[in-house]
């Protein structure tokens, strides 16, 4: 049995009401997110709530293998707060702030371990964004943004010299870009081997050609909206693909199955309850 709650079913916290938002401001997530002068800034999706429901999933898993493949024949009940999973994916602040004394800082898109890590606005009015979590990849971007001596300076050949110098370092980068527009940049960057991303509207991921090769998004028959386009199911397995059925039931639709054939309710019952606005 998977137990959801806000703060989990133990510690001074247990009994509070928790939603993913709480969560959210609550793991440290809203403190280190937002640009450096701005508020904490929360999520406008569900990001708490869906990290737990994965946690929540695997730790079903492997509840289930540890009574069926161990053969320990018995179940268990799986404490699950919503806050825990992303202070998790948080990564390693506590032992930063109990090591360094270091507390998690607000930098807007920017990285205080690598550089140039940003986003940045094209010449037609898109934006992209960059990493260079590799030396190879640094160099490939800084010689495209700004030449083979920019890509040689001293100041640049380690993570804590660009970030030393990261206005600079972000300069050279958002200047190039900013005088191409957006299939120029991705044109560019993908010629010299470099990762970028655009930083895509619900209304360029339908146009994009990978979303429509890895049928990322689907066609589904609805009775009251006919044909409606929704996200597929992921991640793609070899042997058990997943495949989403329907795009949900209409409300009481499940009625005769669950309250008839499962509890055992009469269809005069069924009926008396729908009349009383229970069902």
């Amino acid at each position: 049995m998977v137990r959801v709650t806000g703060f989990g079913q133990t510690g001074p916290y247990r009994h509070r009401p928790g939603f993913g938002t709480i969560a959210e401001a609550f793991s440290g997530f809203a403190a280190a997110t937002g640009m450096p002068d701005g508020p904490p800034t929360l999520p406008n999706f569900g990001l708490a709530d869906g990290i737990a429901a994965a946690y929540g999933t695997f730790a079903a898993m492997f509840a289930l293998y540890h009574r069926d493949a161990t053969g320990a024949g018995v179940g268990q009940y799986i404490d699950l707060s919503i806050y825990e999973p992303l202070f998790l994916v948080m990564g390693p602040q506590p032992l930063d702030y109990d090591q360094l004394g270091i507390i998690a800082e607000r930098m807007g898109n920017r990285s205080k371990n690598n550089a140039p890590r940003n986003t940045y606005r094209t010449r037609d009015g898109h934006w992209v964004a960059i990493s260079t979590n590799a030396p190879a990849i640094v160099k490939r971007v800084l010689t495209l943004c700004g030449g083979p001596e920019v890509a040689a300076d001293p100041r640049f050949q380690t993570p804590q010299g660009r970030v030393a110098h990261l206005d600079e370092v972000d300069g050279i980068v958002a200047d190039w870009i900013a005088r191409h527009d957006l299939p120029e940049v991705l044109d560019a960057f993908e010629k010299a081997e470099a990762a970028i991303g655009p930083a895509y509207t619900t209304d360029q991921i339908f146009d994009d050609p990978q979303y429509q090769a890895r049928e990322d998004i689907i066609t589904l028959e609805d009775e009251d909206l006919g044909p409606i386009r929704m996200t597929n199911a992921f991640p793609v397995m070899s042997e058990t693909p997943a495949k989403v059925r329907h795009a949900g039931p209409r409300k009481g639709q499940h009625n005769q199955e669950i309250w008839g054939a499962e509890f055992g309710l009469s269809d005069a019952e069924l009926a008396a309850l729908a009349e009383e606005g229970v069902l």
